[in-house]
């Protein structure tokens, strides 16, 4: 009777959540209360709640509140404290133009190509380069749109090409500064294998070893598949004027374009330094990404003090920075409300029973297995939500229980789960890029998904293939 009443809420739970996620609807809402429905059910089975040392407030209706209240408490003092940092950097960068710098330098040489296919690679990998500086996809496209697409049209490139290579451009870059990222390696953090794990170490040890392949693989693909399709549709597309947005002219001279385009990825720079120096010296000196990010922070305000002469307006609009933290706090949130599901979930006792049922599979060189199950089941919740992230987030507290009830390494689901969601983004006809991209460019969401389906998925399955081979 135990066991009904386990694989029934379990199994209620994750489908009410994965609806939700079908249907748009606000996740984090979602994730608590199913969340704090299992821990209640774990309660009345007379269950103990699934959180290192948790003290009970006494009552069993105040407890699964306390739940979330104890997760808040642990997010917020590690990765929800380095994603409000990030947040805040962010918007500050943002507010004093660096990013519209950043994205000025490095798209005018574009211009200067004039092979037409030669530049599908080319605004691909630059595209993915830009998303270190705009992280959100839809937000990149609009600035694409509105930047490269009159450049790329007038060297000759078709509307879909432009469309499929913008639709893609915001995917898999290894950083240390994604939310993504954070989040997965203070999760493995947690395991004896990674144990002090940083997000650098993760990204730059184990996450670029295959998402940077993987990208130069889907820039060849991308040149081969455009060009094969403009063939195959030579006359039979009637291409629509298109109405991109005026771009403001960065004014400014040399030094100050330099210094201001470096500034938004000079928290990455320090962290590359950092890194080099540490493998190379052997030097125990580490900088976090909250340290690099906020050394990069005083410097923005002093560039900004000699750019406008000490004008004391400069410090004043710091405060950027502190709301931009504000506006992060909904990621601390889906990390909380995941957290919480989660700790349903190991109180009811699924995962325990997991580990007792699949223990047979280890050694049995099966281990792809759990990995492609999660794989394709972020490319099913992908295609149908057009969210790449929720997913991610949603499952990154399991990522470490579920690899140890696999007997493989948690590398093996966390690198090709959260790269697979990235990469389907660009396949689903309802995720918000290929709607906003479709709607400026004119075409069928449809026809933008032709274009970008054979690079992303061709992506995914060299991706899975390399994170096989170097993980498990």
């Amino acid at each position: 009777m135990e066991n009904i009443i386990m694989y029934s809420a379990a199994i209620i739970a994750v489908a009410v959540v994965v609806y939700m996620l079908i249907k748009k609807m606000d996740i984090k809402i979602s994730l608590f209360l199913m969340g704090i429905a299992l821990v209640v059910v774990a309660v009345l089975m007379g269950k103990d709640i699934a959180v290192k040392d948790f003290v009970s407030t006494g009552s069993l209706w105040l407890d699964p509140l306390q739940v979330i209240v104890t997760q808040f408490k642990d997010t917020l003092m590690s990765a929800g404290f380095v994603i409000l940092i990030l947040g805040g950097y962010t918007a500050y960068m943002s507010s004093i133009g660096a990013n519209d710098v950043t994205v000025d330098v490095l798209t005018k040489p574009i211009s200067k190509v004039k092979s037409v296919y030669i530049l599908v690679p080319i605004v691909f990998l630059l595209g993915n380069l830009l998303s270190l500086v705009v992280p959100s996809a839809s937000n990149l496209a609009i600035i694409l749109l509105a930047t490269l697409y009159p450049v790329l049209k007038k060297a000759g490139m078709s509307a879909l090409s432009i469309a499929a290579v913008i639709a893609t451009s915001a995917t898999i870059v290894p950083t240390p500064l994604g939310s993504d990222n954070v989040a997965i390696a203070e999760e493995l953090a947690k395991h004896a294998a990674f144990a002090d794990l940083t997000v650098s170490q993760y990204v730059f040890n184990y996450h670029a070893i295959v998402s940077i392949p993987t990208l130069l693989f889907i820039a060849l693909v991308h040149y081969l598949w455009q060009k094969y399709m403009d063939k195959r549709s030579a006359g039979k597309h009637q291409e629509s004027d298109v109405e991109v947005k005026d771009v403001k002219a960065i004014e400014g001279g040399k030094l100050f374009k330099t210094v201001y385009a470096i500034l938004p990825v000079f928290p990455i720079i320090l962290l590359l330094v950092a890194y080099a120096v540490q493998i190379t010296t052997g030097t125990t000196v580490t900088i976090s990404v909250e340290v690099a990010a906020l050394v990069s922070f005083v410097l923005a305000i002093v560039c900004e003090l000699i750019r406008h002469k000490a004008d004391k307006k400069v410090l004043a609009d710091t405060e950027v920075f502190f709301k931009g933290m504000g506006g992060a706090i909904p990621i601390v949130a889906l990390i909380v409300a995941a957290s919480v599901f989660v700790t349903g979930l190991k109180s009811i006792g699924l995962i325990d029973t997991l580990q007792e049922t699949m223990q047979h599979t280890q050694g049995s060189g099966y281990g792809f297995i759990l990995p492609l199950i999660l794989v394709l089941f972020t490319a099913l919740i992908v295609l149908l939500s057009g969210s790449g992230i929720a997913l991610f987030f949603a499952m990154v507290p399991l990522m470490v229980p579920l690899a140890e009830v696999a007997g493989i390494s948690p590398l093996a689901l966390s690198v090709p789960m959260g790269l697979a969601g990235n990469l389907f983004r660009a396949v689903s006809p309802v995720a918000a890029v290929v709607l906003i991209i479709a709607g400026t460019v004119k075409v069928d969401p449809i026809e933008i998904v032709k274009r970008t389906s054979v690079p992303m998925i061709a992506g995914v399955i060299f991706m899975f293939v390399l994170s096989m081979i170097v993980f498990l």
